[in-house]
């Protein structure tokens, strides 16, 4: 299997640079689940740089997956947790009793998803140089 781990940092990047740009355009639903893209993206790309595979989106799983790899920070695994809640919820109405997942988003939440994500990103980068 080629080594294309180039490419899912790539997109991890251009997810979170559609992360702030939903997040100035104030979409917070949309910079949450993108932030959550991103985070899982860069960790993905660590797996492949490894030579294994990775498959979910549950990113406190996949964290732990890379302890055979690197040794996570207990704070990684925090941002993990707060961008997990992004996953389904953003998209789905469904995801509440009532309204739509725009409804529920607010500015700081997405502050946060943003910098769950760059934390998780700059970690997997330095796994893999």
């Amino acid at each position: 299997m080629p080594n294309r781990s180039a490419d899912w940092f790539k997109q991890a990047d251009a997810d979170l640079r559609h992360a702030e740009n939903s997040l100035a355009a104030g979409d917070f639903e949309w910079c949450c689940f993108s932030a959550q893209q991103a985070a899982e993206k860069a960790i993905k790309a660590v797996f492949l740089n490894s030579g294994r595979d990775a498959w979910g989106h549950t990113l406190t799983i996949l964290l732990g997956g890379l302890a055979e790899i690197a040794e996570v920070p207990e704070p990684l695994v925090e941002n993990a947790k707060v961008l997990d809640k992004h996953y389904i919820p953003t998209r789905y109405p469904n995801g509440f009793d009532a309204g739509a997942p725009t409804d529920f988003y607010t500015r700081n939440e997405g502050e946060v998803a943003v910098e769950c994500a760059k934390a998780i990103i700059r970690f997997c980068r330095d796994q893999v140089h």
